[in-house]
């Protein structure tokens, strides 16, 4: 038998703790969906790449917060083509490679993609450490150095120490715009009221064979919702076909800039996602009945704080399908505002309409080596409402790291267009059925 190693040594802390100094071409904010796509599209092209962010776990909210869906993937229609490639394919080739992975619903207005979060979470890992790209986890943006007009360094806090990190360029897909804010940069907040986000909750052993449908579900809420405690008066459930598990997103949680106020929203979160499972389990027995929480996500947010950018996305641009000459992504996504407490704007789109996104509205005004990417760039709150969602989010990703391989050192105020238009087209202009008809015709997709 070997023998057990007991030696220790005894450590005192300095009185000023070293700062790890790190460097890189581009350094990314934020491994959510957003900042992972960046992330993984600048290491593609051959650039060093530090990704950071918060949480001690990458993947950001597409797998913290089970948000469990890719919406604004595709078009409108049962069957429609899908809006963004490169990195959205490697994503859901991975999927449809796991067992009981990935799920397309198909309609009634357009697919929505449910998937396992664990499967994507695996991928996200695997994907960031095969391409050589440096993690940084738990680490809290404490300062930015400015000089000019540019990011120089951005320093963080982890529970290890410090860390600094100088860079050519910066992606701010932070979702609350927390580098360009730092930076001293202007930035966008709601007037009044903000936007809701949502408590997910994650329940195993339901009955599939008799699940409500979510017109079903929301009558109820509206009808006994007082008797549970509720706020929110809507629900639905993602499901994949055969593992007894559903993610059901039925609540609205204040998510306030404010620290103190943050974490208390947080806990009052999971209290009504718990009433919110009492509610199920009593009004609908006979799916949930047996059911249990298997898990609770981490705060899921909508919209806090934006950047100011060199172009503000409106609403109007949205409804008549304003085509931009610097377009970077698109989708066909609903305006899904949630503005009030116990619902939300729900505003459709016909099944050939298509909206787009301006690589001005990710780069800061003021600013020259940034790009934002995800829910923190510049539109007003019900355009930013159908852009922030996975699918275009993915492709702002990818826009976020072409821009700065384009800007090499320069600004990012300045790019060729010609070239970035090239870089971006299939996300603009690509029209891919990912389903043949022969499959249609078969259905063997359901």
């Amino acid at each position: 038998m070997a023998s057990l190693s007991t030696a220790t040594r005894i450590v005192h802390r300095e009185s000023v703790e070293p700062t790890r100094r790190l460097k890189a071409d581009i350094c990314v904010v934020g491994a959510g969906i957003a900042g992972m796509s960046a992330a993984l599209q600048a290491a593609k092209l051959g650039r060093k790449v530090i990704l950071v962010d918060s949480q001690a776990a990458l993947g950001g909210q597409a797998v913290n917060s089970i948000i469990a869906t890719f919406c604004g993937l595709f078009s409108n229609g049962t069957h429609g083509y899908q809006f963004t490639y490169g990195i959205a394919d490697d994503i859901l080739n991975y999927l449809e490679s796991q067992d009981q992975a990935i799920f397309y619903r198909h309609g009634p207005n357009t697919t929505v993609v449910y998937y396992d979060e664990v499967a994507l979470g695996r991928w996200v890992e695997q994907s960031v450490l095969q391409a050589g790209i440096q993690p940084l986890m738990g680490a809290i943006l404490s300062d930015v150095e400015v000089v000019d007009g540019r990011v120089n360094r951005a320093n963080f806090m982890t529970r290890y120490g410090a860390v600094s990190i100088e860079a050519e360029g910066f992606v701010d897909a932070s979702g609350d715009a927390a580098l360009v804010y730092q930076a001293g940069f202007p930035c966008r907040e709601p007037a009044e009221k903000g936007v809701f986000g949502t408590q997910m909750v994650v329940l195993e052993n339901i009955n599939e064979d008799h699940q409500p449908t979510k017109q079903l579900i929301s009558e109820r809420m509206k009808e006994r919702g007082d008797a549970y405690g509720l706020r929110r008066r809507e629900g639905l459930g993602f499901t994949i076909p055969g593992r007894g598990i559903v993610a059901m997103n039925m609540t609205h949680v204040e998510t306030p800039l404010d620290p103190v106020e943050a974490s208390i929203k947080a806990l009052e979160g999971k209290e009504q996602a718990s009433r919110a499972v009492d509610f199920l389990k009593r009004e609908f027995p006979e799916c949930f009945g047996q059911a249990r929480i298997r898990a609770f996500g981490l705060p899921g947010i909508r919209q806090t704080r934006w950047i100011v950018g060199r172009h503000h996305l409106t609403v109007d641009e949205l409804t008549s399908g304003h085509f931009f000459d610097d377009a970077i992504a698109r989708t066909a996504w609903p305006i899904e505002l949630h503005d009030h407490d116990d619902g939300h704007h729900w505003i459709t789109f016909d099944e050939d309409h298509v909206h787009y996104i301006p690589l001005g509205s990710l780069v800061p005004a003021e600013c020259h080596n940034v790009v934002a990417a995800g829910r923190c760039i510049d539109a007003d709150s019900a355009a930013l409402s159908s852009v922030r969602v996975m699918g275009p989010c993915i492709a702002m990703g990818m826009a976020a790291a072409y821009a700065l391989d384009l800007a090499r050192g320069g600004s990012v105020q300045n790019i060729d267009v010609a070239a970035m238009r090239e870089r971006v087209k299939d996300n603009v202009e690509q029209h891919h059925y990912r389903w043949s008809e022969a499959d249609l015709a078969k259905k063997v997709l359901a």
